[in-house]
């Protein structure tokens, strides 16, 4: 099957982008990536490489190996446009996340949630993990005016995660944890109909897990067709868990 991944140029989540094209790929799926203009080469977030703070911080050397591989392979190399896909190509939709300011760019785009809007209306799975929740938050049902999230359950970054990396870097890296002046939990629980049944926080949990087995502190919220999840630390349980929902949601004849 092919899933969607738009990506921004610069600065998304290392862990969040290359888990899930990894897993999506051992298990026989296309992954294909697409940013703002056509052609582009992405590039994650350098300091997740490197240890965003006295070399901690960072990706799990996993999630790293898995980011070198997706650099030297044929489909991040070709990305295609936002604004040309025919989103009815695709059997999945996976948004992935990241906190720096290169994410503003896929983040507030009024073309990508255009073709999120198009895309959520055929029913086919829709996965987001961290900030990428908020591209969903923001794309508005053409019939109601209300967020496509308004009646779903969902998670996304918790504002404790978001306020407490802010803190620990601030007195070095400035704003780098703080994507907007709203944290993403409060934007999210903003475009929800209950948020206090809708929105699940998961347990509080700090460590992130660099393995593909051991997801006892990972946490994931599905609501029919659609999968979220908080942060990295969540990333191999997601990826599995929506190649899961790819295979039990079989694509209408065209």
């Amino acid at each position: 099957m092919r899933v969607l991944i738009p990506l921004p140029d610069r600065e998304f989540d290392v862990t969040e982008v290359a888990v899930p094209w990894r897993i999506l790929r051992n298990a026989g799926h296309q992954a294909v990536f697409a940013t703002e203009q056509p052609g582009t080469l992405p590039a994650a977030d350098p300091r997740l490489l490197t240890g965003v703070l006295f070399g901690q911080l960072g990706a799990a050397t996993q999630a790293k190996d898995f980011y070198q591989q997706l650099t030297k392979a044929d489909e991040f190399a070709s990305t295609a446009a936002w604004a040309d896909l025919d989103v009815a190509d695709f059997d999945g939709l996976l948004l992935p996340g990241g906190h720096a300011p290169g994410m503003r760019q896929y983040l507030g785009s009024a073309v990508l949630r255009g073709q999120v809007g198009r895309f959520w209306a055929l029913g086919r799975p829709v996965g987001a993990i961290c900030h990428g929740v908020l591209v969903l938050a923001r794309t508005k049902d053409t019939a109601t005016g209300r967020s496509i999230l308004a009646d779903r359950r969902t998670t996304c970054l918790p504002k404790y995660l978001e306020r407490l990396s802010y803190l620990v870097t601030a007195w070095r890296l400035g704003r780098y944890y703080r994507t907007y002046p709203a944290y993403v939990e409060d934007e999210v629980k903003a475009a929800l109909d209950d948020p206090g049944s809708q929105f699940q926080r998961g347990p509080i949990t700090l460590r992130t897990p660099g393995a593909v087995t051991g997801d006892t502190p990972a946490f994931v919220v599905q609501d029919r067709n659609y999968l979220s999840a908080r942060w990295p630390g969540d990333a191999y349980l997601f990826a599995r868990r929506f190649c899961d929902l790819l295979q039990s949601t079989p694509r209408p004849e065209s």
